[in-house]
């Protein structure tokens, strides 16, 4: 918001790319490219590029079953862990909009 106060000229055009230029028969790359710099703008995306470039390191070809099996027991401890943490604590409430 400060910096489309600050800078409209600058705001502008990378609104207008990521509201305009994004449709389904854009290339994936590209995309990412526009979410990217929309991101780092401040502009909300559908998108999360941080994430994508973090997921497209950790390819999981090659992995057994036995380490896909030690990392969801290992995802179901943290849920245990970390739910009565979430539960005690006053900042956090339950929106049945959007279910979490």
């Amino acid at each position: 918001q400060v910096f489309s106060q600050h800078c409209p000229f600058l705001m502008g055009p990378i609104e207008c790319l990521a509201d305009t230029a994004v449709t389904p028969d854009t290339d994936i790359q590209v995309t990412l490219s526009i979410f990217e710099l929309a991101s780092a703008a401040g502009i909300p995306c559908e998108v999360d590029p941080a994430l994508v470039t973090a997921l497209a390191g950790h390819r999981t070809e090659g992995v057994s079953p036995e380490e896909d099996y030690k990392v969801s027991c290992l995802l179901l401890v943290f849920v245990a862990v970390s739910l009565p943490l979430l539960a005690a604590d006053p900042a956090s409430l339950y929106n049945p909009e959007l279910d979490g």
